[in-house]
């Protein structure tokens, strides 16, 4: 897991925004849409975003298809820590 994030978060263009999108989902869950008028990002930015994250296992998606929510996964909550320590080195 430490490899993928540093990849999603340093290794791509990308990195910024969906540290922002984690730090939402670490408030509570959220759907795109919440999260694009929240961030001020566009929602079809979110979007990518998100399936990034999901693609990954950072994140996981709850409910139905239209307004599912967002939330953090176990695996990325037992790796927090580096995720941490990689956005603290980026700082």
């Amino acid at each position: 897991m430490e490899k993928v994030l540093w990849y999603l978060i340093a290794g791509t263009r990308g990195g910024e925004n969906r540290v922002r999108i984690i730090r939402e989902l670490e408030k509570r869950p959220r759907n795109a849409n919440q999260l694009a008028s929240t961030l001020d990002i566009e929602y079809n930015t979110v979007r990518h975003h998100l399936e990034m994250l999901r693609d990954h296992d950072v994140v996981e998606a709850g409910g139905q298809s239209y307004g599912e929510l967002y939330f953090l996964t176990e695996q990325f909550e037992r790796h927090h820590e580096e995720f941490e320590k990689i956005t603290d080195s980026l700082e």
